[in-house]
């Protein structure tokens, strides 16, 4: 097994999703796969729940004052991965991660 090291530091997974059941799993999922390849694993690191609420009239043209209110939450977890090798970096994108789970990877 090859020990070099991809030019970054380190490898930031951003996990964010509407549901926190799925993003809980993925984050398992993912620190599995990352154990197995004996990475050094930093989180996941819950972030702030992002709150998108709109305000929508019931009627069209009548009764202005009767209104409904909607609210959508993102849930987002962060993971860092301390020098990461190429093969897990092919690993985690070969993943098969449910849908409604958007994973963002980034060198830092």
């Amino acid at each position: 097994m090859s020990k070099e090291v991809v030019n970054g530091e380190k490898l930031r997974l951003r996990i964010r999703s509407y549901d926190s059941r799925l993003v809980d799993n993925s984050c398992k999922q993912i620190i599995e796969t990352l154990r197995r390849h004996d990475a050094k694993v930093i989180g996941p690191i819950p972030l702030p729940t992002e709150f998108k609420r709109y305000t929508v009239n019931r009627s069209t043209f009548v009764h202005k004052k009767s209104r409904e209110q909607f609210e959508m939450r993102i849930h987002k977890r962060l993971i860092d991965i301390v020098k990461p090798l190429p093969k897990l970096i092919e690993s985690l994108q070969d993943l098969n991660l449910p849908a409604g789970v958007d994973i963002e990877i980034k060198m830092v």
